[in-house]
């Protein structure tokens, strides 16, 4: 019997496929559990579709994703470090980052800004910023503070 899955179920399929099963397995176990729905014509050609505009959305997400990380590539970032005579007093997390890339009008949550060590010395440093499947990097400005 074909079936398509609602469900993800183990050693069958995920969830929006369609399997063929023995007539009992699914009569018996997947459809009263509502794991399956019986596959016809109209449902598959329903769950077509529903597979093509999910991949009009991805591509439409994707393209934006792409948008903002070229956007990001040629943004350049200027923090202020307060510097001592024996080092700096603080330094500059994926936090700050944040703060200055929403003043600059790019709301990115701070967790999606990689950091490998707080910044505490003044320099230019290459700062990625996680996009999901694309990564991109802003220059990052720190000036000593007076």
């Amino acid at each position: 019997m074909k079936i398509i899955l609602t469900e993800d179920v183990d050693r069958v399929g995920q969830k929006g496929t369609v399997v063929t099963v023995k007539d009992g397995f699914a009569r018996n176990y997947l459809l009263p559990r509502n794991l399956a729905i019986q596959a016809t014509k109209a449902r598959l050609s329903q769950i077509e579709a529903i597979k093509a505009e999910l991949g009009k959305r991805e591509e439409r997400k994707q393209k934006k994703l792409k948008n903002l990380a070229s956007k990001l590539e040629v943004l350049s970032l200027k923090a202020e470090l307060k510097m001592g005579e024996t080092g700096a007093f603080g330094s500059i997390t994926n936090a700050d980052v944040a703060k200055l890339l929403k003043d600059a009008g790019y709301d990115i949550d701070r967790h999606k800004i990689e950091i490998a060590n707080p910044i505490k010395e003044p320099g230019i440093f290459d700062i990625s910023v996680n996009l999901g499947e694309i990564t991109a990097t802003i220059k990052l400005w720190v000036t000593p503070k007076e």
